[in-house]
């Protein structure tokens, strides 16, 4: 846990303070300590955000229990008998517990080795950029005073109109996370990237989940053909997926809770044990006292300039604060680069236009820059390579044949505009394109560029060859 300094209500002076300890917060406190800054980081709970405590690292633990326990099930297709497959939720959570355990020290260690002092409370700021600390009771037990202050409070969980999580019969994925025993069925309000996690997940459990999106489509920021592929996998697991579909309102009845949807014209009633809520997130920005400390807002989201200064003096925001992708990997970008703009280092910055997009579902997602239907709509030539597992020596060998990787890539000069992969290992296969567009590398040059053998990454190498009209094996 942060520890307080010692003798509460003195006011101590910073050359930064940070408030939030999350993925931004803390790489931004530890960036500023390797350039030499005194630096405070005030956190309510523990150093690692809501990515470390409560996203990033306990679904992903979730989610690998989920896929060995799919993969027991498919032992006959190896030649193993295991016999009759039982599975433990509850060791699962307790084994995502100990992962997060096990992270949040480090990066308390890692505060401490680059002299970070950390404060634990709430912090608020006040004009002048002095941020005074409170305990869970509201009492002010500190004041820290900085030259300079970084908001980095990140995210919370959104809800919709109608439909009110209770942390019991309607849960939010922080309450899903931990359950002691699952449902039989559960409702999944929304389609995107905390959902399908979470329908891959609980189907895989042998929940009866039906997946309800207003949106045509599920992952609907996601390349269509993707989004198919995702769509028909789930579908084979015995998901319901309800696409087209607007949650009017939900509550708890009897043993359950009933789920009002319409579609068009018609209407009807869902019903299960349990919804899950997931239909993303926003800013957290409740008792930061924004407004008292003259910080714009638009939409809900602090408003940053190209340094990430707010309109306040000497007050800076970073992370789901701001409204850039959000995004762990984007929060600890901007925190590292708004510190060393502060420096004045002039080439740090974060291209936008170039973040990789990730969802850790079977079979998982990954994806940067274009959609093809987004590259047409922008006027752009294209040329698209594709390259299906089902034909790649690797995936068959693994028995994971499901997915393709898809490139858009501009006709005339080889530029690769955007890069979608589904399938097995996707998020791993996502940064070979990443830094090809950071290196400008065209598919030409990904086509000279020897790819071990047998790998997934080969049909990367196949897609580019494809757009150039030269795929070997296909």
């Amino acid at each position: 846990m942060a520890q307080r300094i010692d003798n509460p209500m003195q006011t101590n002076d910073y050359d930064l303070v940070i408030i939030g300890g999350g993925p931004a917060g803390y790489a931004a406190a530890i960036r500023a300590g390797q350039l030499g800054l005194k630096v405070a980081l005030v956190e309510r709970e523990r150093v690692g955000g809501t990515c470390l405590n409560w996203g990033c690292i306990p679904t992903k633990s979730l989610l690998r229990n989920a896929e060995v326990l799919s993969l027991f099930r498919r032992a006959g297709e190896f030649g193993i008998s295991c016999g009759e497959v039982t599975a433990d939720y509850r060791a699962a959570v307790a084994r995502s517990r100990a992962a997060v355990a096990r992270l949040t020290k480090g990066v308390e260690y890692l505060l401490k080795k680059n002299g970070v002092t950390t404060v634990a409370g709430h912090g608020r700021l006040t004009p002048g950029k002095t941020v005074v600390v409170t305990d869970p009771s509201g009492k002010v037990v500190q004041e820290v005073r900085g030259k300079r202050a970084l908001l980095a409070t990140g995210s919370t969980t959104r809800t919709i109109p109608g439909v009110t999580p209770d942390g019991k019969w309607i849960i939010t994925s922080a309450e899903a996370m931990v359950l002691e025993a699952l449902p039989k069925s559960m409702i999944i309000l929304g389609g995107g990237v905390i959902a399908a996690e979470f329908v891959y997940l609980l189907a895989a459990y042998g929940v009866a989940v039906t997946m309800v999106e207003m949106l045509p489509s599920i992952l609907p920021m996601e390349d269509r053909e993707v989004a198919e592929v995702v769509a028909r996998s789930f579908t084979r697991m015995g998901v319901q997926i309800r696409t087209g579909t607007k949650v009017e309102r939900a509550a708890q009845e009897g043993d359950g809770v009933s789920v009002a949807v319409s579609s068009g014209d018609a209407s009807e009633t869902l019903r299960a044990e349990t919804v899950l809520v997931a239909v993303g997130r926003g800013p957290y920005t409740e008792g930061l006292g924004l407004a008292d400390a003259g910080v714009a807002t638009e939409r809900g989201f602090v408003t940053v300039d190209e340094d990430y200064r707010t309109s306040a003096e000497g007050v800076y925001a970073v992370g789901d604060l701001i409204p850039t992708p959000l995004l762990a990997h984007v929060a600890v970008a901007e925190g590292v680069a708004a510190v060393e703009r502060m420096g004045g280092d002039e080439e740090a910055r974060v291209d936008y236009g170039n973040v990789p997009n990730c969802i850790y579902c079977q079979p998982q997602v990954a994806s940067v820059g274009l959609t093809e239907e987004e590259a047409r709509q922008k006027g752009r030539d294209v040329k698209v390579g594709r390259y299906p597992f089902r034909a790649l020596g690797k995936a068959i060998a693994a028995g994971e044949q499901e997915g393709l990787v898809k490139l858009v890539v501009d006709a005339k000069y080889g530029e690769i505009l955007g890069a979608h992969i589904v399938g097995s290992d996707a998020a791993e296969m996502i940064a070979e394109v990443v830094l090809a567009r950071t290196l400008e590398a065209t598919t030409s040059e990904i086509g000279r560029t020897i790819h071990a053998h047998p790998t997934l990454h080969e049909a990367i190498l196949e897609a580019a060859l494809g757009a150039e009209g030269r795929a070997i094996h296909i």
